[in-house]
């Protein structure tokens, strides 16, 4: 006794066309991520083909913003600490591309097939790396440079600029 029903050639035909389909348009909004990864990844003055590569995107968006490579290891490898890393990038990567409204960063975690291509072939620029460590933001980084501003501001005092006054 079969039990399993009568299946025919149409019906297998049908499923092996729907999953042709499926794969066509997976791949369609692989290609569209990629392209506008590989745009903006242009923009900022990286190589384009790292949009490609997995786990080098990840640490060239992570140069991008102005966090150290390791942050972009952590963000493609380590699990669980990863999704707290990938979400402070892509919002640090939306602001470097002049996006400082948080809308962006929530529309880029939930949409990126559509807001990477928006940045990489719109008008959005790259205004340059927006983390605390490329802006200056990070004290522990910048402690030498504050030391030699004050060191300067003595000697300025000591050797005026005009002396006949």
């Amino acid at each position: 006794m079969d039990n399993y029903g009568n299946y025919d050639g149409m019906s297998g035909g049908l499923f092996a066309g729907i999953g042709i389909i499926g794969i066509i348009f997976y791949l369609a909004i692989i290609v569209l991520y990629i392209a506008g990864l590989w745009k903006m990844f242009e923009k900022a003055g990286k190589p384009g083909w790292a949009a490609i590569i997995p786990i080098y995107n990840m640490i060239i968006i992570a140069e991008i913003v102005g966090k150290p490579i390791w942050w972009g290891v952590v963000a493609a490898l380590v699990p669980c600490v990863n999704i707290i890393f990938s979400i402070w990038l892509i919002n640090l990567l939306m602001k470097s591309f002049g996006k400082e409204v948080p809308l962006w960063t929530i529309l880029a975690l939930f949409f990126g097939i559509v807001v990477f291509p928006i940045l990489g072939f719109g008008d959005a620029r790259y205004i340059g790396p927006t983390a605390a460590e490329a802006t200056g933001g990070n004290s522990f980084n910048n402690l030498k440079n504050d030391f030699d501003n004050i060191k300067d501001s003595f000697d300025d005092q000591n050797n005026p600029q005009n002396p006949t006054v």
